[in-house]
């Protein structure tokens, strides 16, 4: 029975890297979860009461200011770790 061919070429092994885990900060979770919060409540605020103080004079604004929140919080969350 004829022999196998030895393989010539040493089988290929990455280099050994030291990778160090990423820690979030501890401040950027709660900040996150607050701005979600914050933005709905901004905008479900505006929907139940239009006519409260801060919330009447802004009128359709609420709704770019209620989605900053937000949008802000979806930011935050591509950081996190």
């Amino acid at each position: 029975m004829p022999k196998s061919k030895a393989r010539k070429k040493a089988v290929y092994t990455p280099p050994k890297t030291s990778q160090q885990v990423k820690i979030s900060p501890r401040w950027l979770a709660p900040v996150m979860v607050a701005s979600w919060i914050i933005g709905i409540l901004w905008i479900s605020i505006y929907y139940v009461a239009p006519d409260a103080p801060l919330i009447g004079s802004l009128q359709n604004w609420n709704l770019l200011i209620g989605f900053a929140f937000i949008i802000f919080g979806v930011v935050l969350s591509t950081r996190w770790r």
